[in-house]
């Protein structure tokens, strides 16, 4: 499907049914105007617009009933009014502000977010993969090309290492699209279902190519009826709707809910998915960034450098203490403090690097290449949580302590037993009591023996926040909160 017209065009962002409302009003308003209806940028200050008259375009933030009428009313005349755009540019494509989140990084993934309809497809990859799916393989083997998100079977590893399994295994292969990651802060994969479905739909469509798949299902978000909506507008492929579950972005557990088992729990590996996945079929688990990543390398090759350990780019949502959360788009190579340029982040702030289980620091003075992350101890997630100076760091880690004790599949003793005792541990910090070796040793067992990333990271914010702020721990022991926040942990 495209999304191209002739005459004035005026796309516009809708993320919910308010957008929609307006949308339909605006549609009844035009005469000789296509009306297009997008997804989101996935910056904030939307709804957003895009008018073209005439072969040139001009963009618009923050759009209300009255400014879409005015907007429409202006098209009908053959006029493109420009003082409140935001940008103009003459040509075929999008413009970007100067300033702003939209002039952050690059858009190569996020290209046509907000600017194509979400089940659109421009550009097709998969009818050039499927010609020659042995040498779309090689290339992506030899690009190195990285698996991106937590709720990936390959995440962080070789995607050719991943696919060359599969493509070795006896069996129908199947494609598992996981979309379902609960975990709040993370919103680049939800961004794509519910913006780029249609090319999501052409990337899979590829990938399955590649590892000889003829079927791909997608495990989507059911509180989120749109991302639905839009994923089964898309194409050809199987849309399963889950349960709102942080344990779902674990790749082995997905297939156990796809599976429909009653109790969700990880699997024990080896073998992997690649090996063994949904019923025992060898199986591709990859998150929508993955696939429209290597659908980006195939239809730009050469804007990638093999000589990277993480080659192409990499989506980051930032949200936490922020007016709004955004989702941008980094090459690998830039440090991640770039990402802080989309939002306004408050003095003295420190982050939480990974999404749920990331890593606190004070400091993103590190690449966003998923190697340069993991040996700084941060998480490669693509979540940048900024915590405002107010913020506790020690009740924050709690927090997620708790979370980990409560959310655990409970199938292996180092996460189970860990998450609690790890949690004990820093209740005791307000009694008194703090033994920063011991906690550091049980952090350091549940990474070294848990069964799935969820115990292997679960402890890592507490590791971190050791590193940067022990003093702050010890502040509490004491009984006093240098941020003069909390007076306890639940």
């Amino acid at each position: 499907m495209t999304d191209s017209a002739d005459g004035p065009t005026l796309r516009v962002s809708v993320a919910g049914a308010a957008d929609r409302d307006s949308l339909d009003a605006v549609r009844d308003r035009a005469e000789r105007t296509a009306v297009v209806e997008t997804g989101s940028t996935g910056a904030p200050s939307g709804p957003y617009a895009y008018v073209t008259v005439d072969g040139r375009t001009a963009l618009y933030a923050a759009v209300t009933d009255s400014t879409l009428e005015r907007l429409v009313d202006a098209c009908e005349e053959g006029s493109l009014p420009t003082a409140e755009a935001e940008a103009v540019t003459d040509g075929d494509g999008p413009p970007r502000p100067t300033e702003g989140p939209l002039s952050v990084g690059t858009r190569r993934v996020l290209e046509g977010c907000g600017w194509h309809a979400p089940t659109a497809s421009p550009d097709p990859v998969a009818p050039e993969v499927r010609a020659d799916p042995e040498r779309a393989f090689e290339t992506v083997e030899e690009i190195g090309l990285l698996g991106r998100g937590r709720a990936d079977a390959a995440a962080d590893e070789p995607l050719a290492e991943s696919w060359g399994r599969i493509r070795e295994t006896d069996g129908d292969p199947v494609l598992v699209v996981n979309a379902a990651d609960a975990d709040p802060e993370a919103h680049a994969d939800r961004l794509l279902c519910a913006s780029a479905a249609g090319r999501l739909y052409d990337a899979a469509d590829a990938v399955a190519a590649v590892v000889g798949a003829e079927d791909v299902i997608v495990l989507a978000p059911a509180e989120d009826p749109l991302v639905v909506e839009r994923l089964e507008a898309a194409g050809e492929w199987h849309v399963v709707a889950a349960e709102d579950d942080f344990r779902l972005g674990e790749p082995t557990m997905a297939l156990e809910r796809l599976e429909g088992n009653d109790r969700i729990e990880a699997r024990r590996r080896p073998p992997g998915p690649e090996e063994w996945g949904l019923y025992g079929r060898p199986t591709a688990v990859h998150t929508p960034r993955t696939l429209l990543q290597a659908a980006e390398f195939w239809r730009n090759p050469e804007a990638f450098d093999a000589d990277t350990a993480d080659p192409g780019t990499r989506l980051v949502s930032v949200g936490g203490d922020v007016a709004a959360p955004t989702t941008i788009e980094l090459p690998t190579d830039v440090p991640l403090s770039r990402a802080l340029s989309a939002v306004d982040s408050p003095a003295n702030a420190r982050f939480a690097v990974g999404g749920r289980f990331g890593g606190l620091t004070r400091s993103l003075d590190v690449p966003v290449a998923a190697p340069a992350l993991s040996a700084a101890g941060l998480g490669t997630e693509g979540v940048v949580e900024v915590l405002g100076p107010d913020r506790c760091i020690v009740a924050s880690v709690g927090e997620r302590a708790a979370f980990a004790r409560e959310e655990n599949c409970g199938r292996c003793v180092p996460c189970r037993e860990g998450s609690k005792q790890l949690h004990e541990a820093l209740r005791a910090v307000y009694d008194g009591e703090f033994d920063a070796g011991e906690i550091r040793e049980l952090s350091r067992v549940m990474a070294t023996t848990s069964l799935c990333t969820f115990g292997e990271t679960a402890a890592r914010p507490v590791r971190t926040a050791l590193e940067d702020f022990e003093g702050e721990f010890r502040a509490h022991a004491d009984g006093r909160c240098p941020a003069g926040a909390c007076g306890g942990m639940q």
